[in-house]
């Protein structure tokens, strides 16, 4: 079986993954440390949970000058949270070596982001509307960058980004290596790796496997729609949760949901985008050490986040989309570990359902009965 010992990676880098308890690379660290460490531009496609933020930690921090204080490696993000959870998994794995990794994003104070910029970065995580502000401004210097990465490029796409991500990457006149890491591959992310990178080697783990085996999919039928409420409440009341992230469809009724939910269930918080970042970075970092058991979230909590110890991820709606659901329930069954994605749904769902499952490629499982008349 491969370990990390196999790659010529920094022994710095190798002690603080012995200190983490990382053994053998997943498959997609198997497959892109390589290609990384050779200097390969590279397009990933793999699974939620398939550990990609790691694939490219590992490699980069190993390949990390720490003798200059100058940038790097850039890594571009759709989130703030998933640029302070990169920075922090990527300070873990560099800490031996001396790598300073660094989140820039919007809603902190400029001033401080310049200082630290000045003192020496490394690896710099970042989103893009916050980079481009300190590109115009030239607070900035990427002249110095040898390794781009894209990470969660469907998001980033999806989420209006296109435009800002061709502008940072044509900003990029030096010869670099492009990394692009995406679960699914939509046109536009065709367009960006054609137009930006240098005979990318792919590499697509999810190819026909749009879900990891360790994942349960199941479904409640709540045949009165205005009794879902009580029907998760109870639904709640019946499980085994370790850890469980309950996901609404929209800020207002995160919270009306959180309030519902507090006097049963504890302990408990809310999350989305509305709140403040510091706020929001604090129950993130509660949840992730396990000092939060129920998590109300928006979509803010979907994509990227890494919580090992959930168990339980539970859709109040059907999601707007195949993706999106697809995300949400990656927030469970991480690195190996089991999971259960429990989805509450109406009549009026079932035609979504079993487009649903057929993509998925599963047979149906219903907690209490199943809705009459019902198959794929």
């Amino acid at each position: 079986m491969t370990n990390f010992s196999s790659y010529p990676l920094d022994p710095l880098v190798l002690s603080s993954l012995n200190d983490m308890g990382f053994t053998a690379p997943t498959p997609i660290q198997e497959e892109t440390i390589p290609l990384i460490l050779e200097g390969s531009d590279c397009v990933a496609l793999a699974e939620t949970g398939s550990g990609k933020t790691a694939a490219c930690a590992i490699p980069i921090c190993s390949k990390v000058d720490v003798s200059s204080t100058h940038i790097q490696a850039l890594v571009m993000v759709p989130t703030r949270e998933l640029a302070l959870q990169y920075a922090t998994e990527t300070q873990k794995i560099g800490r031996l070596k001396g790598v300073k990794a660094f989140a820039l994003f919007g809603g902190e104070d400029t001033s401080l982001q310049r200082a630290k910029l000045k003192s020496g970065v490394h690896i710099l995580i970042a989103t893009p509307g916050r980079l481009i502000d300190f590109i115009y401004q030239q607070a900035i210097d990427l002249s110095h960058l040898t390794t781009l990465i894209l990470d969660e490029a469907d998001q980033m796409l999806s989420l209006g980004f296109y435009d800002d991500l061709d502008f940072i990457m044509n900003c990029l006149v030096q010869k670099h290596q492009t990394l692009l890491f995406s679960a699914t591959m939509p046109d536009r992310i065709l367009k960006l790796s054609k137009s930006h990178m240098q005979q990318p080697k792919e590499i697509r783990l999810n190819y026909k496997k749009p879900t990891p085996a360790n994942l349960s999919f199941e479904f409640l039928f709540s045949a009165i729609p205005h009794h879902k409420i009580e029907n998760l409440i109870e639904l709640l009341g019946s499980l085994q949760v370790q850890q469980c992230i309950i996901f609404g469809n929209a800020r207002q009724e995160v919270e009306k949901l959180y309030y519902l939910l507090k006097p049963k269930f504890h302990p408990i918080e809310y999350l989305h985008g509305g709140l403040d970042q510091n706020l929001r970075t604090s129950i993130i970092q509660r949840f992730a050490k396990g000092k939060v058991r129920y998590l109300v979230a928006s979509d803010v909590a979907s994509r990227g986040l890494d919580f090992s110890q959930v168990t339980h991820v539970i859709n109040l709606h059907l999601p707007p989309d195949q993706d999106t659901y697809l995300h949400r329930a990656g927030r469970t069954g991480r690195s190996g570990e089991s999971g259960v994605c429990i989805t509450l749904v109406t009549r009026r769902d079932l035609a979504a359902v079993k487009k649903l499952l057929q993509h998925l490629k599963r047979e149906p499982r219903w907690i209490g009965p199943p809705p009459k008349n019902f198959t794929l």
